[in-house]
């Protein structure tokens, strides 16, 4: 294991529009040498801890470890599961949350048939971070489809687990357009999982979605919140957002109406935090051909947003992550053509100086870079993919 350090320090000693940094010549990277290392994702539990996880993979062999971030920077790897049968890919990738008692969950994709997006969501549930269970399949449905694009939340005691499933596109329904070439449609749906491991409520939240943009989960004062991007019969595919209001899930409402037609998936979903009532959403849109990175907030839950910020520079590639910092207050990534940006944004409309935060490419195998907000600041992971043999890479963003 190879372990290098950069950390990237971003005070708040202006006002809340603007930024400096100064860079430490300190870096670390994850990666075993004969393995090609990808699909990170950051996350915090609800003591602020937070943790990052990632795939090696050799061959047909594919490792899902995590790590901690301490005083000291990551921990050692931990490894969660293993196999030769999972489906790894560069958008839909693995994910870890942690219950409210301090143990863990973890979700990744296992192939469940030879057509190329037949696969399963596989659980596994671990009381320690050690010491994991034996992985079961999220959904009963039993079809050789695709299911994945996962986000979960702690909710009380239990997880909240939202995902794209396919099990309507088995079905002879009119032909979808989509680059899967998909019949029917994707749904979105969401369960409620116990520490233990048991399944203890699904629903079908929307019938009918964009078939490959992630879906992005928070937990509000008022209950959670789901936001993904949503479909109409018209191919406009703007986001949509579910909220759990009075004992139930609310139908589906826009976030805000880019009216983007487009009758293919673009990879690229949304990314939503909450402080409380206090939230932001930031995404990607490409409406009449001009792409855009714009983030709205909302002060009661979602029931309604400010209007859209636009944050990116005039020539992004969107694959976004924002992370709320303060009330009324976030900060954006975003990616133009192989940089990766950041910026503060509030919910009166300012905005920060952008942030040249790290170069990498705008393949597909440089993923979604990845952003949290925790105890010791903001830290950012993405995958370098400039050498034979990509590594995971992170900064620490500290205000």
């Amino acid at each position: 294991m190879k372990y290098s350090l950069i950390i990237l320090l971003l005070w708040a000693c202006t006002p809340a529009n603007k930024a400096s940094i100064s860079v430490e010549n300190i870096e670390q990277q994850f990666g075993s040498e004969g393995n090609q290392a990808g699909e990170p994702y950051l996350f915090k539990d609800n003591s602020g801890n937070a943790y990052l996880s990632w795939v090696e993979k050799q061959d047909s062999l594919s490792k899902f470890q995590y790590s901690m971030w301490t005083d000291a920077g990551w921990t050692s790897p931990s490894l969660i599961a293993e196999g030769v049968d999972w489906f790894v890919n560069w958008a839909d990738y693995p994910q870890m949350a942690a219950f409210s008692n301090g143990s863990f969950a973890a979700a990744f994709l296992e192939k469940n048939g030879s057509g190329t997006f037949a696969y399963s969501i596989k659980i596994t549930i671990s009381p320690d971070g050690i010491n994991w269970s034996k992985p079961w399949t999220l959904h009963d449905d039993n079809t050789q489809t695709e299911h994945g694009f996962v986000s979960m939340v702690p909710w009380d005691d239990n997880l909240l687990v939202s995902w794209l499933d396919g099990r309507n596109t088995a079905s002879d329904q009119p032909h979808d357009h989509s680059h899967h070439g998909h019949h029917g449609q994707m749904s979105l749906r969401a369960a409620v999982i116990s520490p233990s491991g048991v399944k203890l409520q699904e629903w079908e939240l929307d019938n009918r979605v964009c078939d490959c943009c992630q879906t992005s989960t928070t937990m509000t004062a008022n209950g959670p919140v789901i936001v993904f991007r949503d479909r109409s019969e018209d191919e406009i595919r703007d986001l949509g957002i579910v909220r759990w209001e009075n004992g139930a899930w609310s139908t589906t409402q826009p976030v805000y109406m880019d009216l983007w037609k487009i009758a293919a998936c673009p990879v690229n979903g949304p990314r939503i935090d909450a402080l409380g009532n206090d939230m932001g959403i930031a995404w990607y849109t490409g409406r009449q051909d001009r792409p855009e990175v714009k983030v709205a907030f909302s002060a009661d839950g979602g029931k309604s947003f400010n209007s859209p910020i636009k944050v990116d520079l005039g020539n992004t590639i969107g694959r976004v992550d924002f992370a709320m910092t303060a009330a009324n207050e976030g900060f954006v990534t975003w990616m133009e053509d192989g940089t990766v940006y950041g910026r503060k944004v509030s919910a009166s409309g300012k905005v920060g100086d952008s942030l040249k935060l790290t170069e990498t490419s705008a393949k597909r195998s440089s993923g979604f870079p990845q952003l949290v907000y925790a105890n010791m600041g903001a830290l950012l992971a993405w995958t370098d993919d400039h050498m034979p043999e990509s590594r995971i890479k992170s900064k620490a963003i500290l205000k």
